[in-house]
């Protein structure tokens, strides 16, 4: 069996890289390793720490790419064969169901195995909760996993060049602290809002997936300093330990004696403190369940959003956004969109960009074209009227804010409708 490069001249082979195994599973050729495996593990951190932790002889950056192509042009389905973990595998054995999943395994051990699910198989499998088997039991796209990695191995990583730099210095703005987050990809993303906030400090309680992740890097579109500097910890005990004051984010009542505060007056108190000296941090809690009353115990204050009561949870991201957005509207350095060498700063209000507003003379100008004009088109009938209706113009027109290019628009459209345009105008013929 071959693996093929791209591009790869006629007639021109290599030595096999992927080979069957006893199990007519794809094998990296001279193991026992899956094909799943090593794309698994290439994806999960960087290549090169997944070739590191793979450790398999033979196995480098120049021999990755024939396996991956293997998976990613889904020879495996001309080959009638599949890996372990793949969602073909389940589609191949026609399971389409988690019930139908269940029954095809002897047992399926949940957790510390004190829960066990037994079905009609000869397989036993363990998984960490019940929550995870709902979401992994058909399996990963494992070919879309391996072109991601050839990008990679061919392009570097995404956004790699991107590169960003902390906003205040060490300690001027609060410590983010995630407990226990799941999945990579969540890290990513909170990456990414605290960048987008100037929180420029990251902690992880013993992240599930290991720490650092390539994936967390993928997620994080560019916030690329934030996830280098990102630290990890074995324990909250020891992300807290330099902080003075530390608030918890929470959407549960708890039966502890601490103040509960907005995200605004948290941010608040906050401010004071680190204008003290103090060193500040938030703590948000798991994506499956929050943090335990345990470890809110730890906090000084409570951090309630206010939300829909029927609806309450928010996605880890979106909790350390809003936290992040109530941080940088206090920032005097903060910037309404981008800037760029194009664009400058924008404040609150009306946006004049190259013009003004418009005078008091300008304004009284176009009141009395307009009136004038009004006056000789017999447009005041009755005549007492007139005081009213123009001061009911100059009052609607004041409250415009126009700008001097707008005043002078409306003179010409005045104009033109009372006297028409171009040779019209200059024959003195009117505009019925």
């Amino acid at each position: 069996m071959e693996a093929r490069l791209d591009g790869e001249s006629e007639g021109l082979t290599l030595e096999p890289a992927v080979t069957l195994s006893a199990k007519c599973e794809p094998v990296f050729a001279g193991s026992d390793t899956a094909v799943s495996q090593i794309i698994h593990a290439c994806h999960s951190a960087t290549i090169d720490q997944g070739l590191s932790a793979l450790a398999l002889p033979g196995l480098t950056r120049d021999t990755l790419e024939p396996v991956l192509q293997y998976c990613a042009s889904l020879q495996c389905v001309t080959d009638a064969v599949s890996c372990p973990g793949c969602k073909r595998r389940s589609e191949a054995l026609g399971i389409e169901t988690l019930d139908q999943f269940i029954l095809s395994k002897k047992d399926i051990i949940v957790g510390d195995g004190r829960v066990r699910l037994t079905g009609e198989g000869t397989e036993s499998i363990t998984t960490p909760c019940l929550e995870t088997l709902a979401k992994q039991w058909s399996g990963e796209n494992y070919w879309f996993w391996a072109r991601r990695v050839i990008r990679k191995l061919r392009h570097g990583i995404r956004r790699a060049h991107m590169q960003g730099e902390a906003v205040a210095g060490d300690g001027e703005t609060p410590s983010v602290i995630l407990m226990e987050p799941q999945l990579a990809d969540n890290i990513g993303m909170v990456a990414r809002a605290c960048a987008n906030f100037g929180l420029d400090n990251l902690r992880l309680v013993s992240p599930r997936d290991g720490w650092p992740n390539e994936k967390a890097r993928i997620a994080a579109s560019g916030a690329n300093y934030i996830i280098d500097d990102a630290q990890a910890f074995s324990s909250l005990e020891d992300s807290i330990g330099d902080l003075n004051w530390l608030c918890a984010t929470t959407a549960r009542q708890r039966d502890l004696r601490k103040p509960v505060m907005t995200p605004e007056q948290a941010i608040a108190e906050m401010r004071t403190r680190i204008s003290r000296g103090e060193r500040c941090g938030i703590l948000f809690g798991r994506e499956r369940n929050g943090l335990e009353t345990s470890e809110v115990a730890n906090a000084d204050a409570l951090i309630m959003i206010p939300v829909n009561s029927r609806f309450a949870s928010l996605n880890l991201a979106q909790a350390v956004l809003l936290l992040g957005y109530e941080w940088m509207r206090g920032d005097p350095g903060r910037s309404l969109g981008r800037v760029t060498t194009y664009e400058r700063p924008l404040n609150e209000g009306l946006n004049f960009g190259h013009d003004r507003p418009a005078t008091k003379q300008e304004l009284i100008g176009l009141f009395e074209h307009l009136e004038s004009e009004l006056e000789r088109l017999g447009f005041f009938n009755p005549g007492h009227r007139k005081a009213t209706v123009t001061q009911n113009l100059r009052t609607l027109l004041s409250r415009l804010g126009a700008t001097d290019q707008e005043v002078r628009t409306l003179r010409g459209i005045v104009a033109t409708l009372a006297q028409g345009k171009g040779a019209g105008r200059k024959s003195g013929s009117k505009v019925p």
